[in-house]
């Protein structure tokens, strides 16, 4: 069967290809919005983060020979802790400045931790092997599905899912939100305001590690890995609306599609499809698709 001279076949694997690469921007833009949204901070450091979830699954397994549903949790937590760490010695003391202070600061770090492992590691990448439970595929009449790619899509989009519920609809959300807008009456209250924005940014840069996890198994761990997906993120985060949590999530993955389809149909836009959109949205509405204007 045919669809616009293109065999169904083909058509439904770029857009499967397109959803996986939707899930990890929707999940990192999350990430970012949620910092963002909450702190008024540019993490440019989302995407090496994003790497040390990756390695750090690799390296349980290497070195621990913990699998991967182990290090689904651990790597999150590893990855948060460091960035708790990272918010408490350094960016702590950016939060009243302009946001260029933290995004040169950011950045700065990125290109130290990701020379790091590259000094360590190379750049030719690790392999991780795909878990026993989700090799394979299921064969659909219409193509073949693979069993671990659907489960990317899946755990993805409930990640994304439960975290916008505990934004927007939990107590505790609504003290984030209150605590970044008015720290003193909050704290007026007896609420622990700095230890909630540090867990705050834990939580953000937890979510770059457990995408990194879940790429693991399709992508070879590289140092590189997380500095050619971040820039296209932004851009997500970007269209999608600056802290806006819901348009993080919906933008990802509707660009992953969109990115997918014009492989089939354009391949030569591709790698700019993004890029083009962003700019479209921004001459039209600069707050983003789902941001508010100022």
């Amino acid at each position: 069967m045919m669809i616009f001279g293109v065999p169904l076949q083909a058509l439904l694997g770029q857009l499967l290809l397109g959803l996986v690469n939707g899930s990890f921007y929707a999940v990192l833009s999350l990430g970012l919005a949620v910092i963002f949204g909450l702190l008024n901070i540019i993490n440019f450091t989302h995407g090496v983060l994003y790497m040390l979830g990756a390695f750090v699954a690799w390296m349980g397994l290497q070195y621990l020979g913990l699998n991967y549903w182990v290090m689904l949790i651990v790597a999150p937590l590893v990855v948060g802790a460091f960035g708790i760490v990272l918010e408490r010695l350094l960016l702590r003391h950016l939060y009243k400045l302009d946001h260029l202070y933290g995004l040169l600061l950011t950045f700065g770090l990125t290109l130290l931790i990701e020379g790091l492992f590259r000094s360590i590691y190379g750049v030719s990448g690790q392999p991780y092997s795909t878990p026993a439970l989700l090799q394979g595929g299921v064969n659909l009449g219409f193509m073949y599905l693979p069993i671990y790619r659907a489960w990317v899509v899946l755990a993805s989009v409930l990640a994304c899912l439960l975290t916008w519920a505990v934004i927007e609809k939990t107590r505790l959300g609504a003290l984030l939100r209150a605590g970044t807008e008015n720290p003193k009456l909050v704290e007026a209250f007896g609420v622990n305001v700095p230890l909630m924005i540090s867990l705050t940014f834990g939580f953000g840069v937890a979510l770059a590690g457990f995408a990194g996890v879940l790429a693991a198994p399709i992508m070879q761990v590289s140092p590189l890995m997380g500095s050619n997906l971040i820039i296209v993120v932004f851009a997500v985060v970007v269209i999608g609306g600056m802290g806006s949590i819901l348009g993080s999530i919906l933008t990802g993955l509707g660009l992953g599609v969109i990115e997918g389809l014009t492989k089939v149909f354009w391949p030569e836009a591709s790698n700019t499809v993004v890029f083009i959109i962003m700019v479209i949205v921004l001459l039209l509405r600069p707050a983003g698709l789902f941001g508010k204007e100022s």
